[in-house]
């Protein structure tokens, strides 16, 4: 027997039996979706059999360990490795790596773990001719092409397995909800399946999500809300290198990042993402500065770049890549009205090198010093580093965990580095570290210009 569906609207949730144009609540055109309507019967419970509140400190986790991906990059980004019953969302754009991440990361558990491999998109013979490709042993872990829920709920049934991965949600459908695989009402009741299937089972599931050309998962955001993990996978389809990133995670911090190199074997892990970025650096040239930002635990030395150059045009152009484009104005505002650089009738652009981004106020100083450098025509010493946040007054405020980021320039091999004054009280220099400490942004142009 069919099941019953309703019509919901997707901005603002109005439901009607019936299909409609204009939505009545929000006056929205064209946001109405199938959806099923949930009797008693069909509404399932995650609570595992027990139907009684519970006290915490009497609820057993002993058998929700965590499982080692070994892929030191990946376990890093999922805070230890990956939890039972949880359920991870990896999105990113086409091509990026995404399902050679997650078929690696099946390699590497197919000996410990009962793992299965639904595709939606590629065939048994396509994903063993990929496999082949990547690994040099034989792999045997199970694989299923199927886009069909009530199937792979069937096979589920079957086989079990502790780890199942879903390559993409996008492509599966119910066929009881008459709109298209990718809809929202078909998104929505796939990622609902798999949820309870995950809690119910103690199964790990990764869903592969697409995104839209605005970066967002595509579907409704709903998605985001019910998965305990939502995995962005960065980069430049003309670059090798890939950054995995961690927008929410019920189960460790969101500021770790993950580094990848793409290769003809698949993902490669960098494990020193600040060697790679500071790879084939100019000497001696204008515009130029390397800052220490923190992406979690982990101190990153990242090269900025900046070109000035007098602007042909009443308004001048500002552009920004890998950095927020407010904060190169603001930073442009303060040079102007604190330091006296006239910018105002100059173009301005703004590099991060390497295809990554910085959103981290500890690289306002770095931003600056490459800004005026580039303005002035002066190349700053390429064994100098800079860590700071510039404030609206020009001054220097202190920055977390300063110990930790100037370790990882000592490593890299520079003499020098400019930081906050502030951050001097009761800090232990490393050996052959010169410090540069400056209670505003005047002082610490002084060091260079």
């Amino acid at each position: 027997m069919k099941q019953k569906t309703k019509y919901v609207c997707n901005s603002c949730g109005y439901e009607t039996t019936k299909w409609l144009g204009k939505c009545p609540a929000c006056e929205g055109w064209n946001t109405l979706e199938e959806a099923l309507i949930r009797t008693e019967k069909s509404v399932r419970s995650i609570s595992s059999g027990h139907a009684k509140p519970l006290a915490l400190n009497e609820v057993d986790v002993t058998d929700y360990r965590r499982i080692s991906c070994d892929i030191r990059e990946l376990d890093r980004v999922l805070g230890g490795g990956v939890v039972r019953g949880s359920l991870v969302l990896v999105g990113g754009d086409p091509g990026i790596g995404k399902s050679t991440l997650l078929l690696q990361l099946a390699a590497n558990l197919e000996k410990t773990e009962t793992l299965l491999y639904v595709s939606g998109e590629e065939s048994e013979k396509q994903l063993k001719m990929r496999a082949d490709r990547l690994s040099e042993e034989p792999l045997s872990f199970l694989v299923l092409s199927e886009t069909d829920i009530t199937t792979i709920s069937a096979a589920l049934t079957e086989v079990h397995p502790d780890i199942l991965i879903i390559d993409s949600i996008q492509t599966m459908y119910h066929p009881d909800i008459t709109s298209a695989p990718g809809s929202v009402s078909q998104v929505r009741e796939a990622t609902l399946t798999f949820m309870h299937y995950a809690k119910e089972n103690g199964t790990a599931v990764f869903i592969v999500g697409h995104v839209t050309k605005d970066g967002a998962i595509a579907g409704p955001k709903v998605l985001e809300h019910m998965v305990d993990c939502v995995l962005y996978f960065e980069g430049e389809r003309n670059h090798s290198y890939r950054v995995l990133r961690a927008v929410k995670n019920r189960f460790g911090s969101t500021n770790e990042i993950g580094v990848f190199e793409m290769s003809d074997k698949g993902l490669l892990e960098v494990e020193n993402p600040s060697l790679m970025l500071l790879e084939g650096r100019p000497e001696a040239a204008a515009g130029s500065a390397v800052v220490c930002t923190l992406e979690g635990t982990r101190p990153v030395l990242a090269e900025i770049q900046a070109l000035i150059s007098p602007s042909g045009f009443g308004t001048p152009r500002r552009m920004a890549t890998g950095i927020d484009y407010n904060r190169v104005n603001l930073m442009i505002a303060v040079l102007e009205k604190r330091v006296g650089l006239n910018l105002q009738n100059q173009d301005a652009y703004v590099n991060i090198v390497g295809g990554i981004r910085l959103d981290e106020p500890a690289v306002d100083l770095g931003m600056a010093l490459a800004i005026a450098s580039a303005f002035r025509n002066r190349p700053i010493d390429t064994s100098l580093a800079a860590i700071g946040e510039v404030g609206l007054t020009g001054e220097l405020r202190a920055v977390s965990q300063i110990e930790r980021r100037l370790a990882e320039v000592v490593k890299l091999g520079f003499k020098a580095c400019l930081i906050p004054a502030a951050n001097t009280k009761k800090l232990r220099a490393p050996e052959g570290l010169k410090l540069l400490p400056a209670k505003n942004l005047t002082e610490a142009l002084g060091y260079i210009l």
